[in-house]
């Protein structure tokens, strides 16, 4: 009989716990109203994503088959979790962060792709770059540009795009039926008060994350201050320390950062922000960066 991965308890508690949070919090949405308890919820869906973040990068167990069945289930809706897995591993290549071509998750473009878009829509992404911009209209820019990179890929047959949409669809079923069924709550009222918030609170730890940088340590954010936010991001404030320890758990984070704080500071440049807030009074009516990537002029032949 195959043994029993090796799990480790904190994450694996959290999971339990954010899934039974979430489907009382749901449950309860007709009997205390709609919109006094779905915030909650999508606090505790942009708690969920940050958990799915942790199973693609090997936790709560060894095992990536059970990582991944115990964050199956599509709370935040939009996207599949094998897609994210995929993308976000290739985003991990810190030699490449920030590249428009290369990195999957970046919001730069090259100057020429930006050149060839309509005025409106480079109006678009300019408001995107300001703090309130991707709060409001950022995860929909996002979807747009993700809907419809897998379209075409579904479209030319990939078979891996193929088979994340088929989990996708067969883990939305019990959200759906628990959502509109059991707990009665309108799916399209779902999507735009849990689910679309969600991905929102989302935005606002990757707003700054990243900045174009020659030096590739020098690219990751710190973000030092935030109890609740830290909770909720899974200490992913501490962006560098993620990117260079990509596996360890988020509850050795801290530590690793306050043993060499110092150094942490040095390697990154600077890019070091007391809170959240200071990113706010910072950013929120004001461009952070330009759309086009400094560094990058246009596709090479060989990214055509």
């Amino acid at each position: 009989m195959a043994r029993l991965p090796v799990v480790e308890w904190p994450t694996f508690m959290l999971i339990l716990g954010a899934l039974l949070g979430w489907a009382m919090v749901v449950a309860f949405a007709g009997w205390t109203g709609h919109w006094i308890v779905l915030p909650l919820a999508a606090v505790l869906v942009t708690l969920h994503s940050s958990l799915q973040h942790e199973a693609l990068h090997g936790h709560p167990t060894r095992s990536a088959a059970w990582n991944e069945a115990l964050v199956y289930t599509p709370l935040g809706l939009f996207i599949p979790y094998r897609r994210f897995k995929a993308l976000h591993l290739r985003h991990h290549n810190n030699d490449r962060l920030t590249d428009p071509y290369d990195d999957p998750e970046s919001f730069y473009l090259a100057l020429a792709d930006w050149q060839r878009l309509p005025g409106v829509v480079r109006a678009v992404l300019t408001v995107n770059n300001t703090l309130l911009g991707r709060l409001v209209i950022g995860p929909l820019v996002a979807l747009i540009g993700f809907y419809g990179t897998d379209l075409r890929a579904l479209l030319k047959g990939d078979r891996k795009v193929a088979n994340a949409w088929l989990h996708h669809a067969l883990g939305l079923v019990p959200v759906v039926v628990f959502v509109t069924f059991l707990a009665g709550v309108p799916l399209w009222l779902y999507a735009a008060a849990v689910a679309y918030p969600a991905m929102s609170l989302l935005m606002l730890r990757t707003f700054a994350e990243h900045r174009a940088h020659a030096d590739p340590e020098k690219r990751s954010i710190i973000v030092e201050h935030c109890p609740v936010f830290s909770l909720l991001f899974l200490n992913n404030n501490l962006h560098l320390v993620h990117h260079s320890h990509p596996a360890v758990a988020w509850y050795k984070l801290p530590g690793l950062y306050r043993r060499d704080k110092p150094d942490w500071q040095r390697r990154n440049g600077g890019y070091v922000y007391g809170t959240y807030f200071d990113l706010v009074r910072a950013y929120l009516f004001k461009v952070k960066e330009p759309v086009v990537h400094p560094d990058t002029a246009g596709p090479d032949d060989s990214k055509r």
